[in-house]
């Protein structure tokens, strides 16, 4: 796969910058949109994100809202916490008729509301005349239905298209048909609360007539249809609005609260709790984060299972979600053209028209080396906080299948690590989480040639031995874990050998097809701190580095250190910074007793939140060295909200605080809790352990952070390592 090639996650195309635009965005299930601050979807020169989508296809491709063909002034544009409903505020420029001013400014007002439910978007306006004289105006509705893939949308060429059909008009609806190269037909469908004077396939005009203080309601509902597909007619706007707010509720699970000291940090959490509910998905009955918005609105197993560890602590049902779905959808026999092996693990599913007639290899798709061992990491770890033997049990095929694929097909020449290399030549080249086409490299610059065993992979199977070692003990299966500690212990001697570089100094980045290392210091090694496979010298000499000037740009640690080659602060993986990342290498820096270094990532990236629309955590950001009295600068075309971005903050709380929760002792642990001096106490309320739960306050001293149990329920004991 060339650097050109847009199925490469780094290959969107790029006219404008989302980061720049001021995007609204609302999700339910497999239907989301992403508007403009004025409520409107409005295509840019090279076509841009908005619009709203459903099953990996934009059905509204344009929407905008006209008074008299003109758009209104935007006074106030708005989403609830709970990122259920988008409200904005518009008012009339001043209308002309010739040289004649016909309207004065601002004697209109609307309001607009908007939100999704089971395939439909609901809109709702109020218009209201404040003049002191009768108005008569007409409002405009402008739209269109490109019905793109989402990776047209990104920038895919297709050599061939659907057709869309003429539309169908009645008084107060319009559907608009396309029969895709798939051969499934869809619709989308613009229903009307009160008839337009004027309705065909691009314009819809309703008159206004309103006297001096009168208000006019009318709706707006547009129905994203598939032949086949249980779409339910829409519903009145009230029950959908009601059906949608219960769904997330139940999203909540059994999520623990969380408030500290510092309101910015408080504002971050509540963003991320929303973000996490919005994109949290029933599949089946089972609910599964979706992992992000706009480009990868789809199940993907890595970030799926980094988002449900890093949430963990917080709600323990979320893994719970994930290790059941991807258990469901693990391979069960080799099919090159998804890059299938038996016991791996999906790497993700893909729903739109390019998928189903074959152009993509992505209906279910297991290029991922990283996904199988994070998949039993996973299992070990909720055991340890559930407490759930009865699940583990339910899951040890899965977790005996994926073993058995880290053995086998994941090490076919037998040198003892797990590699890499597509099977199907429209898979994804790289298939770690840096899975751009050019993020795995020599000192040189030059690509590395697959198969490719890359360092952190390595670290997870150390992990995923040593997680699969406590499931066995726990079921009785004594010998396999005996075996499965010793196979871990002989690959961290083998893992140190290879892949420590003293001269580096650090781990390399990987092997090369012909076991040549990547010389090139990278993120990634702070991924095998993450996994405890580093010896305790070299962690220390990988967190000094981390923390040096090359990584850390002061707004967090760039996933490449500047003055490597390819380092390039605005790409999507050779030097930019990823929340997630930061997570990940935050957890590893605490486990080896490196706390301030930690806390200094979460401050890093709680101050750069601060610059960003709604608080929130985008899926990366450009590299750049943090300057004097400026923000950071945004990726243009990032992810926001992205699921592991913002389950981030989370972990970041967890490594400070040194906590992990061991329900089958109900026991909560606190290894050298610290706190950085933005955050001088937090609380948190209804933590569960096992049966029980727990109320605690962590307050920052001078040199050192205090824990106070506020309440108790059940038997729960608390041990503080100091």
């Amino acid at each position: 796969m060339s650097s050109e090639d847009p199925l490469a996650n780094d290959s969107v195309l790029v006219t404008s910058a989302m980061a720049a635009q001021g995007s609204r965005t609302v999700k339910h299930a497999n239907t989301f949109a992403v508007f403009d601050g004025y409520g409107d979807i409005r295509p840019s020169a090279g076509g841009g994100d908005q619009g709203v989508y459903h099953n990996g296809t934009r059905f509204l491709s344009r929407y905008e809202f006209l008074i008299e063909g003109v758009r209104p002034l935007l006074l106030s544009s708005d989403i609830t916490r709970d990122n259920h409903l988008i409200a904005v505020d518009l008012t009339n420029p001043d209308l002309m008729a010739g040289d004649r001013k016909r309207i004065q400014r601002g004697l209109i007002h609307v309001f607009r509301s908007k939100f999704l439910w089971q395939g439909h978007c609901y809109e709702r306006y109020r218009i209201s005349n404040y003049g002191l004289a009768p108005l008569s105006f007409k409002v405009n509705i402008r739209f269109a239905c490109d019905f793109a893939d989402i990776f047209e949308v990104r920038g895919m060429v297709r050599s061939r298209k659907g057709n869309v059909g003429p539309p169908v008009t009645k008084s107060t609806l319009i559907e608009i048909p396309y029969e895709g190269v798939d051969g499934i037909r869809r619709r989308t469908r613009l229903e009307f609360s009160l008839p337009p004077e004027t309705l065909n396939e691009q314009l819809a005009t309703v008159p206004a007539i309103l006297g001096t203080g009168e208000e006019m309601n009318f709706s707006v509902v547009v129905s994203c249809l598939l032949e086949g597909n249980n779409v339910s007619l829409p519903v009145s706007s009230a029950t959908a609005y009601r059906e949608s707010s219960l769904l997330l509720q139940k999203a909540r699970g059994r999520e623990c609260e969380i408030s500290t000291s510092n309101m910015h940090i408080n504002t971050l959490l509540e963003r991320a709790i929303s973000d996490l509910r919005m994109l949290l998905t029933e599949e089946n009955g089972i609910l599964y984060p979706y992992a992000g918005i706009p480009w990868f609105c789809t199940p993907f197993g890595r970030d799926g299972l980094i988002t449900a560890l890093e949430t963990l602590w917080f709600n323990a049902d979320i893994s719970r979600g994930v290790l059941d779905y991807l258990a469901a959808n693990q391979a069960r026999e080799v099919k090159a053209d998804q890059d299938a092996e038996p016991g791996k693990i999906l790497h993700e599913i893909r729903m739109g028209e390019m998928t189903n007639a074959g152009e993509l290899p992505f209906a279910k798709y297991y290029g991922s080396a990283d996904a199988t061992p994070l998949f039993i990491v996973l299992a070990g770890r909720y055991l340890r906080r559930s407490g759930d033997i009865e699940f583990a049990r339910k899951m040890w095929p899965h977790i005996e299948s994926a073993l058995n694929w880290i053995d086998t097909f994941g090490d076919q020449d037998g040198d003892g690590f797990v590699e890499y290399i597509r099977k199907t030549e429209n898979g994804i080249e790289n298939q770690a989480w840096k899975d751009s086409s050019d993020s795995v490299f020599h000192q040189d610059g030059a690509l590395a040639q697959a198969p490719i065993a890359i360092c952190e992979v390595q670290g997870y199977v150390f992990a995923a031995k040593k997680q699969a070692a406590f499931i066995a003990d726990h079921l009785g299966f004594k010998n396999i874990a005996r075996d499965l500690r010793n196979e871990a212990a002989d690959l961290r001697k083998k893992f140190e050998h290879f892949f420590w570089d003293k001269e580096l100094p650090g781990y390399v980045l990987a092997l090369d097809r012909n076991k040549r290392p990547c010389r090139v210091k990278s993120s990634n090694m702070g991924h095998c701190l993450f996994a405890n496979i580093a010896s305790p010298a070299h962690a220390r000499v990988v967190a000094k580095l981390l923390m040096e000037d090359s990584f850390f740009s002061g707004w967090g640690i760039r996933t490449l250190a500047r003055g490597e080659p390819r380092f390039n602060p605005m790409s999507y993986h050779n030097g930019s910074i990823w929340p997630h990342d930061n997570a990940i290498v935050a957890e590893g820096l605490a486990n080896y007793g490196f706390k301030a270094e930690a806390a200094r990532i979460l401050t890093a990236l709680s101050h750069m939140s601060q610059y960003t629309e709604l608080n929130r955590l985008p899926e990366l950001f450009c590299g750049f060295r943090q300057r004097p009295n400026q923000g950071p600068t945004l990726y243009p075309v990032a992810c926001s909200p992205q699921a592991w971005s913002a389950a981030s903050i989370f972990s970041l709380l967890q490594s400070c605080l040194g906590l992990s929760i061991h329900a089958l002792n109900r026991c909560i642990h606190f290894q050298r809790p610290y706190l950085p001096e933005n955050i001088q106490n937090v609380t948190i309320r209804n933590l569960t352990v096992g049966d029980g739960a727990i109320d605690f306050t962590a307050v920052r001293h001078q040199d050192d952070v205090g824990i106070h149990v506020i309440k108790r329920t059940g038997a729960v004991s608390v041990v503080i390592d100091k």
